[in-house]
């Protein structure tokens, strides 16, 4: 019987934040640069007959919860909420606050506890030598994963030194 050989070393590297993003609009701002400038020369190709962009959103998603207080302070419910997209996740919010139905259902008044939000989303990206690998970031990290050249990891963590928010 044949043994299983290797044919890859699939990598994977993370750098903690030092700060958290402030919002998830500080992180999305930084997404949006490296998708339209494309910092770390991803590059097109062609699947199932049509052209790829180099970097492009693979999935992204957003959490948080509402919480509920009564006239005591004290803690009378919470509803997590999940969105797929950042407008998505503020309108989720906003509706769930104005909705009195839910707080008197509650018996308090819903309050937005953004010290708890999440937020993930990751890129796809391909390079010139034909590899993809994927770079998420999250409120308190960056991931770089599914890699096997080393120059991916060395230009993405250059590019990173430069920015403020990365630290």
């Amino acid at each position: 019987m044949g043994d299983f050989v290797s044919k890859s070393v699939v990598k994977s590297a993370e750098r903690v934040l030092a700060t958290p993003f402030a919002s998830k609009d500080a992180m999305n701002t930084i997404i949006s640069d490296v998708i339209t400038e494309n910092p770390w020369g991803c590059t097109s190709y062609e699947s199932g007959g049509e052209t790829i962009a180099g970097v492009q959103k693979s999935s992204e998603y957003y959490t948080g919860t509402v919480v509920y207080e009564n006239v005591e302070g004290k803690q009378v419910g919470r509803i997590s909420v999940r969105s797929s997209s950042s407008g998505a996740f503020d309108t989720n919010i906003s509706t769930i606050l104005a909705n009195t139905a839910i707080s008197s259902a509650m018996g308090g008044t819903g309050s937005h506890d953004s010290s708890e939000d999440g937020y993930s989303v990751t890129l796809k990206c391909h390079t010139a030598s034909g590899e993809l690998y994927n770079v998420t970031f999250k409120r308190d990290k960056v991931t770089v994963s599914s890699y096997e050249s080393d120059t991916i990891l060395t230009t993405i963590e250059t590019w990173a030194d430069t920015v403020s928010g990365l630290a």
